[in-house]
């Protein structure tokens, strides 16, 4: 009897190889998917939120991780930081505000204060000061006072890694935490902020009526090989691709795989 399982392997390798190939070229030339009329994306999104969706199967989630993986292996935060500390503080100013603007005000905060012990000696009006270009600034301030007096208090000036001691800071809660474990610690958290909720919903991925509950959701379906770096892969691929007005599907790399009804995907 003739051996065909090496073959198939091998050509099963060659299919994966080339739909990958395939799907990261039809993205970079903007052809791997229309979108409809705005009517029919309203429609379409309406479906999403209501979570009538169909599921992804395994394979295909493996799939869309894989093309992520392709094109960007090591994701990167947008967010400039040098060390824990920082990133915590640049995650807490980033509530409600974009990366780009707390990257404006964050190099002469850090250059001032790059430790928690010399922000607390810096205090919190010229805190208030340094980043009055921030949305919320005055809360931001006084969190980024209190926080690093907890910092010095509680854990001798050290970001803590653990989840419990994050949450428990002043202005951090679990979306900063998972960011934090993520980025400063390795740990394969995902963060789900504007964006993860919107894909996880509108691709059906991972619906949920809840930030937590699309966390959750996604844990539960993506691949442990790919969970470091999947918050970045779909913060990504959501600030920059999958917008919320009108997503760019002619440059998505997994047109072809979402579920969102509101395009039509190029043969």
């Amino acid at each position: 009897m003739a051996r065909k399982t090496p073959g198939k392997k091998r050509a099963g390798k060659h299919r994966l190889k080339t739909s990958v190939r395939s799907s990261l070229d039809k993205a970079r030339k903007g052809k791997a998917a229309a979108v409809k009329p705005p009517n029919k994306r309203l429609a379409a999104d309406r479906k999403a939120i209501a979570g009538v969706m169909p599921p992804w199967t395994p394979g295909e989630i493996e799939e869309a991780f894989r093309r992520f993986e392709a094109a960007n292996a090591v994701p990167k935060g947008e967010l400039l930081h040098n060390d824990p500390y920082t990133l915590l503080v640049a995650v807490v100013l980033s509530a409600q505000a974009t990366d780009a603007g707390v990257n404006k005000a964050t190099p002469a905060l850090f250059a001032a204060a790059p430790t928690p012990e010399k922000m607390v000696a810096l205090g919190e009006d010229r805190v208030r000061e340094l980043i009055k270009t921030i949305g919320l600034f005055r809360t931001k301030a006084k969190n980024v006072i209190l926080l690093s007096q907890k910092l010095i208090a509680e854990h001798g000036g050290v970001v803590p890694r653990s989840r419990e001691a994050l949450e428990a800071l002043p202005g951090v809660g679990r979306k900063t935490a998972n960011v934090v474990l993520n980025m400063a610690f390795g740990e394969p958290t995902i963060a789900v902020d504007t964006h993860i909720f919107r894909i996880g919903n509108r691709t059906g991925l991972a619906p949920g009526k809840t930030p937590f509950d699309v966390e959750q959701k996604l844990l539960e379906v993506v691949p442990d090989k790919y969970k470091l770096h999947a918050h970045h892969w779909l913060i990504l691929h959501g600030r920059y691709v999958c917008l919320a007005r009108r997503p760019l599907c002619e440059k998505c790399l997994i047109a072809d795989i979402c579920k969102w009804p509101g395009k039509i995907v190029a043969a």
